[in-house]
C-alpha cells in the first residue's frame, strides 16, 4: 500500500491523537487482529508476551503501514512498559527497606542487649567498615561502580553523615535500654517531625487525617511511657534524639541528592555511591566518638568478644546494616520523607510481634493495649498519607 494513499496517512495522524485508542485504529486495517493482540496484553500488564507481540507489529507495520505507525506503537509500548517500572520501584524498595530494618533492629537488640555490649559506637564502627570493605571489593571485581570521591562532593555530604551517624548510635544506645516494642512505637514520633519538616522544607502540606493520626501516635507513645513495666528514662531520652535525627535524616538526604548529583562528573549519583560515602565518611567520625567516650579500652577488656557467637551476630547486623543502606536510599529517591517515615511506621507490626516473643519481654494489659494502639495509629497514618 503507497505511502500517498491518503486513508493510511489519516489513521496514521489518528494512531498519533492522544483521545484516540490504537483498537480503534488498528481495526481500519488489514492487521487488526496482531494490534487487538497488542491491546489485550496492554490491559493485562504482560511485559514479556508483549514484546514478542511488538516484534510481530512491527513486521506486520513494514508491509502494511508506513513506519510512522509503528513508531507510534514502539512508543506505546516504551511507555507502558517504564509506567510499569515506576509502579513496581517504589513497592520492591519498600518491601526491601521493610525486610533490612526490622532484621537489623532484631540483630542489634541481640548484640547489645543478650550480650550485654556496651558499646554501641565501636559497634556503628564495625557494622559500616564491613560494609566499606564489600562495597570496594564488588568495585575490584567490576559488579559495581561507584563516583569518584571528590573534596566537593564529600563537603556537601557531611552534614548527612553528621546526621547518620547520630542516628546510628542513639538507636544503638535506646536499644540498649528499651525493648524492641516500645522503641518501634517510639519511632512514630518520627512521622510528626518528619511531616513538619516538609511543610517548612519542602512546603509540603497535610490533610487532617494525617493530622489526626499524627495525634493519635502521640497518645499511644504517651500511654505506652506510662505503663512500660520496664520504663528506662536513659533510654527514652536516647530514643527521643533518634526521632530527631531520623527525621533531620530523611529530610536532608532528600535534599542534599540533588546538589550532590550537580557536583558529579556524570552528573548523577547512584545508591551505591550515597552508601560508600555514608559509610565511608562515617569511620573518622565513629573513630573520634571512640576516643572521647573511652570505648575503646571497654571493647578491647570485655569478654564477650571472645565469643565467636557475638561476632556471628554483630557481622550479620552489619551485612544487614549494608542493606538497609541500600534499600533506604532506594527508597527515598523512589517515594518521599514522608512515605519513607510511614512505611517504617508499618514495619513496626512484625518488629513489635518479634520483639516481645524473642526476648521474654514483660508486658502489662494496659501496656500491650497502648502497644496495639500505636501500631493502628501507624495503619491508619499510612491510609490519610494515601487519600
Amino acid at each position: 500500500m503507497s505511502l500517498d494513499y491518503r486513508p493510511e496517512y489519516d489513521d496514521i495522524e489518528e494512531a498519533k491523537s492522544p483521545n484516540t485508542s490504537v483498537a480503534a485504529v488498528a481495526v481500519k486495517n488489514a492487521d487488526a487482529s496482531v494490534y487487538k493482540i497488542i491491546h489485550g496484553y496492554l490491559k493485562q500488564k504482560n511485559n514479556s508476551i508483549i514484546k514478542v507481540a511488538a516484534n510481530v507489529a512491527r513486521k506486520a507495520a513494514s508491509n502494511k503501514l508506513s513506519r510512522k505507525t509503528s513508531d507510534v506503537f514502539d512508543s506505546l509500548i516504551q511507555k507502558q512498559q517504564s509506567k510499569w517500572g515506576n509502579n513496581t520501584g517504589p513497592l520492591l524498595s519498600g518491601i526491601s527497606y521493610c525486610i533490612a530494618s526490622c532484621s537489623m533492629i532484631l540483630l542489634n537488640k541481640v548484640v547489645l542487649s543478650s550480650y550485654n555490649f556496651n558499646a554501641g559506637i565501636s559497634l556503628m564502627l564495625y557494622q559500616n567498615l564491613i560494609g566499606v570493605i564489600i562495597l570496594m571489593v564488588l568495585e575490584l571485581f567490576g559488579v559495581i561502580s561507584t563516583e569518584k570521591l571528590t573534596w566537593k562532593l564529600i563537603k556537601v555530604w557531611i552534614p548527612v553523615n553528621l546526621i547518620f551517624v547520630g542516628m546510628l548510635v542513639t538507636g544503638m544506645y535506646s536499644l540498649k535500654y528499651i525493648n524492641v516494642a516500645m522503641v518501634t512505637i517510639l519511632k512514630n514520633m518520627t512521622n510528626i517531625l518528619t511531616a513538619v519538616g516538609e511543610i517548612y522544607i519542602f512546603r509540603k502540606g497535610q490533610n487532617k487525617k494525617v493530622w489526626a493520626a499524627l495525634c493519635l501516635m502521640v497518645i499511644s507513645a504517651v500511654c505506652g511511657g506510662i505503663t512500660d513495666l520496664s520504663f528506662h528514662p536513659v533510654g527514652y531520652m536516647w530514643q527521643l534524639f533518634n526521632c530527631f535525627l531520623t527525621a533531620g535524616y530523611s529530610l536532608t538526604l532528600r535534599r542534599v541528592m540533588d546538589i550532590a548529583k550537580q557536583l558529579t562528573k556524570s552528573g548523577s549519583l547512584n545508591e551505591v555511591s550515597m552508601v560508600l560515602l555514608n559509610n565511608a565518611l562515617s569511620i573518622p567520625f565513629a573513630l573520634i566518638l571512640i576516643v572521647i567516650f573511652n570505648e575503646w579500652q571497654y571493647a578491647y577488656e570485655v569478654e564477650v568478644i571472645r565469643d565467636p557467637m557475638f561476632w556471628v551476630f554483630a557481622t550479620a547486623s552489619g551485612l544487614l546494616g549494608l542493606a538497609i543502606s541500600f534499600s533506604s536510599v532506594w527508597f527515598l529517591h523512589r517515594t518521599g520523607p514522608t512515605t519513607y517515615s510511614l512505611v517504617g511506621s508499618l514495619n513496626k507490626i512484625p518488629i513489635s510481634v518479634a520483639g516481645i516473643l524473642l526476648f521474654n519481654v514483660p508486658v502489662s494489659v494496659e501496656n500491650l493495649f497502648s502497644i496495639i494502639f500505636g501500631l493502628f495509629a501507624g495503619i491508619f497514618f499510612a491510609k490519610a498519607k494515601m487519600s
